[in-house]
């Protein structure tokens, strides 16, 4: 990583621009020797991995970041791999511990800091936010977004990529108007309060945006719920370092 080994790149809340080392930086695989160092998370910009970069930066604390682009390769590489065999981000290290999964990441970073409460408070609270994890990450993303952009992981036949990706936006134009529907009435998902929940919500208005859904004008509320995420300092921090913005991909 691009910071001197132990030391974070940025504490959360400083509004440093550190992009341009960021965007070229070398992975930096974890020494295990140093089980007090801050958590790194391992990331690819406008990836799912954005969801637990907003939360470490309302967390506060110091924290490291590890480009590891989908785009070059650089997760499908054999270092890579042995952190991560799913060869996919993100992945959080935090001393000896290697957490993959975006929900399971979130999970644990909520838990870390109970007194910002950005977990459900109440049993139907917790399940919900279970409910609402498992489709996003199951069904949503592995299937359909899947099928839209990565046509190829469902068939090696060419001739079946079109009907794949048409697929793909049917099953998505139905889960975005589930979502539209759910936040009637909502300022945010779970218990009327922010949670981890709300930051992997706005991931997906994303990437409806950039591969073509009119997300303004046909999910309304869902895009106003994407305003309060994308107004809170901690989003913004992450998008800057990121150097995404937040309506495309």
């Amino acid at each position: 990583m691009c910071a001197a080994r132990g030391e974070p790149l940025w504490r959360g809340g400083e509004n440093k621009s550190v992009m341009k080392t960021l965007v070229h930086a070398q992975v930096r695989w974890p020494d295990s020797s140093r089980k007090r160092a801050p958590p790194t998370l391992y990331f690819s910009p406008g990836a799912c991995s954005l969801a637990p970069h907003i939360v470490l930066e309302e967390i506060g604390g110091p924290y490291q970041l590890a480009l590891a682009s989908t785009a070059d390769g650089t997760t499908r590489s054999p270092e890579y791999l042995r952190l991560n065999p799913k060869g996919r981000v993100p992945v959080l290290v935090t001393g000896e511990s290697v957490l993959t999964e975006a929900p399971a990441i979130l999970l644990h970073l909520a838990l870390s800091a109970p007194e910002l409460k950005l977990i459900a408070s109440t049993n139907e609270g917790l399940v919900r936010t279970l409910e609402w994890f498992n489709w996003l990450s199951g069904t949503v993303h592995s299937v359909a977004i899947r099928q839209v952009r990565r046509p190829q992981s469902f068939s090696a036949d060419t001739s079946q990529h079109a009907s794949i990706v048409a697929l793909g936006r049917e099953s998505l134009a139905s889960a975005f108007a589930l979502i539209e529907e759910r936040l009637v009435g909502l300022t945010w998902l779970i218990e009327d309060r922010y949670t981890v929940l709300d930051p992997y919500l706005l991931v997906f208005h994303r990437w409806g945006h950039s591969i073509g859904f009119d997300m303004a004008n046909n999910y309304p509320r869902w895009t106003a719920h994407t305003h309060r995420v994308v107004l809170r300092p901690a989003t913004a921090a992450a998008l800057l370092q990121e150097k995404i913005a937040p309506w495309t991909n």
